[in-house]
């Protein structure tokens, strides 16, 4: 299930994972009742007094653009909650950007670090934006299995197998999509062991760090020692404090790379927008109470959800984080291409195949908790009496 990955086979499943996507969401746009539990959007809405922020910002003036990196204020405050929260330190001058979302950040990290023929390792199933950025540099992927059993844990053994002279750097994703794994604090250790004994770099990507369930337990690998100068950490506000139409991420890790992707940001984007990136300095310095209330939420939707996919006989690697299912539907003898387009034109649910992460992942569906309650559950009666009616006609037969 793994191996070195050359640019081209990375493009061709990125490319073709998104066209499925696509067209699934096309197909979904004709439906008028449609539930969507495909993209990974929060529904919930953004804090009020980020909110409020962002209209004071805008009342005040947002003419003028900021610096490429942003704005130094945004910029502390990033620094500050990287020590607090994370045990991580950076300098807020040079060792932070402010990108136009995380995507930008993944993107523009990938062009800063990789040269043609580099390999980074990255586990699988993993978000397939990283391939196309991977691809553009001219570097080689490299993929690790995880595995269902194991909660799509990351083995410290499978990567320590897969590295080369060649390589350059690991991808880590912790809490993970699609898989809402965690890499545990024991395998994050080991890997950090790894990347100092082969003086590799790191892109530890923690977007989704705020939600965790059942005792999970989140460890940045930039807060242990050695690991400050080779950690780039990726992280953002769409997913904590549901503002992913803001666009605002960042990176921060070591000066040196990140004078570096500042250059690139400028070139790229020149800086991230003025007014959200006021907003976000609001997320990080007002109150956390929605923090914790969204967290309360998604857990009671995963109840939910996990309670329906045990009826359905489903199986899956337990969803330590974030806000995803990555659910095995082998038990229904229909790979998940045709399963998602099944639940979409008959009980018209949207759900993302798991080939969207990863051409062998074809017995997975990649399913989101970003619905109401209510929302959800309906979306769930629809898929049971769908997937009901097709047990009862193989019975039949």
């Amino acid at each position: 299930m793994s191996s070195t990955i050359s640019a081209a086979q990375a493009s061709k499943v990125s490319d073709e994972g998104t066209r499925r996507r696509y067209d699934l969401m096309d197909m979904a746009r004709r439906i008028p009742d449609v539930i969507e539990l495909g993209r990974g959007d929060p529904d919930l809405a953004t804090p009020t007094h980020i909110v409020a922020a962002a209209k004071e910002a805008i009342d005040r003036g947002v003419a003028e653009i900021s610096d490429p990196a942003g704005l130094p204020e945004l910029r502390r405050a990033i620094a500050e909650k990287l020590a607090r929260d994370n045990g991580v330190t950076v300098d807020p001058k040079d060792g932070v950007v402010v990108t136009s979302g995380g995507q930008e950040a993944l993107f523009l990290l990938v062009q800063t670090i990789l040269g043609p023929g580099d390999e980074i390792i990255v586990p699988d199933p993993r978000y397939t934006s990283y391939d196309v950025a991977i691809k553009m540099a001219g570097g080689v992927m490299v993929s690790v299995p995880t595995h269902e059993r194991d909660g799509f844990d990351v083995d410290p053994d499978e990567v320590a197998r897969r590295i080369t002279p060649r390589t350059k750097a690991i991808l880590l994703i912790t809490p993970g999509n699609p898989t809402a794994g965690t890499i545990t604090p024991p395998h994050i250790r080991a890997i950090a062991a790894l990347a100092i004994r082969h003086d590799l770099l790191v892109i530890s990507d923690e977007i989704y760090e705020k939600f965790l369930y059942d005792g999970a337990e989140h460890l940045s690998i930039g807060s242990l020692p050695g690991m400050a100068q080779r950690t780039i950490t990726l992280n953002g506000f769409s997913k904590t404090y549901a503002m992913t139409g803001w666009r605002i991420g960042y990176a921060a890790g070591p000066s040196t790379f990140m004078r570096e992707l500042r250059r690139r940001k400028a070139l790229c984007s020149v800086c991230a927008p003025v007014v959200s990136q006021w907003a976000a300095l609001a997320a990080l310095r007002g109150p956390q109470d929605a923090v914790t209330e969204f967290q309360q939420i998604y857990t009671r939707r995963r109840t939910m959800m996990l309670e329906c996919l045990d009826r359905l006989g489903f199986t899956y690697g337990e969803p330590r984080g974030a806000f995803y299912v990555f659910a095995n539907t082998s038990s229904t003898g229909m790979d998940s291409i045709d399963l998602s387009a099944k639940l979409l034109q008959e009980a018209h649910v949207l759900i993302f195949p798991g080939t969207g992460f990863g051409e062998q992942w074809v017995q997975y569906l990649r399913i989101t908790l970003l619905q109401p309650d209510d929302m959800l559950a309906e979306a769930m009666r629809r898929v049971e009496r769908c997937l009901g009616n097709e047990a009862d006609k193989a019975m039949k037969e």
